[in-house]
């Protein structure tokens, strides 16, 4: 059984008076492995009185990989909601865990971002207008259209990220520009589409490869990517290699084996 730790049970940011109509439900998704150094900067950034104003009410879930650096101590005293992965370490395994928690919420939408401070929360509404306004199943934020800090990705990176995208988009024929974004906008019904059994890094293709499979329309918003606060905990080649070959499977195997 999923079993959910919070560091406010219930609780949520007020809403703002201003707005008389019914808010809608948000999840602001941050997985997090050993983040205590970035995850304060990230939540402190979330603009809530913007996504507020767009009609939407938030709520911050970290979901942790098994962190001993005071990341739990520290999702607790910026009152997140906090899941402890159950089924292993892995940020796969971990976002699987809290996609099927959310399903379980009245939440609409969800928002997931690293909490490393790579992505800019500052650009989470122009994310959720574009859902909103084009009724669109997903959209992600796009550092290939956008604007990529010096330092940020290393040269290796960028060249492989290229080349798993064209792979991507080669076999599965959906068009994006970034496949391995880790700043995704999901409705509920993409959620509830996708069958994902990945276990680390590999799990934005895979969501990319179930979106494609279903035809759930996808947009992307440029964004910019900066140097992330702490130490890097992806590995290119070996990660590289187990994108390559989920995105390759999935061609073939449209129905994961859990």
């Amino acid at each position: 059984m999923i079993q959910m730790e919070f560091g406010c049970i219930g609780w949520r940011f007020p809403k703002f008076e201003v707005f008389t109509m019914k808010q809608r439900g948000i999840t602001i998704l941050l997985p997090t492995l050993d983040e205590a150094r970035g995850l304060r900067n990230v939540v402190e950034r979330i603009p809530f009185k913007d996504i507020a104003s767009e009609g939407w009410d938030t709520r911050i879930v970290v979901v942790d990989g098994g962190s001993t650096d005071g990341t739990i101590e520290l999702a607790a005293e910026l009152n997140c909601e906090i899941i402890r992965q159950h089924s292993g370490s892995g940020k796969g395994r971990g976002l699987r865990e809290a996609f099927s928690i959310f399903m379980n919420s009245n939440d609409l939408v969800l928002v997931m971002m690293d909490a490393d401070g790579t992505y800019r929360p500052e650009e989470i509404t122009t994310l959720i207008k574009k859902i909103d306004e084009d009724d669109v199943d997903i959209v992600i934020g796009s550092r290939m259209k956008g604007w990529i800090e010096s330092g940020a990705m290393s040269r290796r990176n960028w060249i492989g990220n290229h080349m798993l995208t064209w792979l991507a988009v080669f076999l599965h024929g959906t068009y994006v520009s970034d496949l391995c974004t880790g700043f995704w906008v999901l409705s509920r019904n993409a959620i509830e589409k996708m069958e994902l059994n990945s276990i680390g890094f590999e799990i934005e293709a895979e969501m990319y490869a179930a979106a494609a499979h279903n035809g759930l329309v996808i947009r992307e918003v440029p964004i910019h990517y900066d140097r992330r606060i702490g130490d890097s905990k992806l590995g290119s080649i070996a990660d590289g290699i187990r994108i390559a070959m989920k995105v390759i499977r999935r061609r073939f195997v449209r129905k994961p084996i859990s």
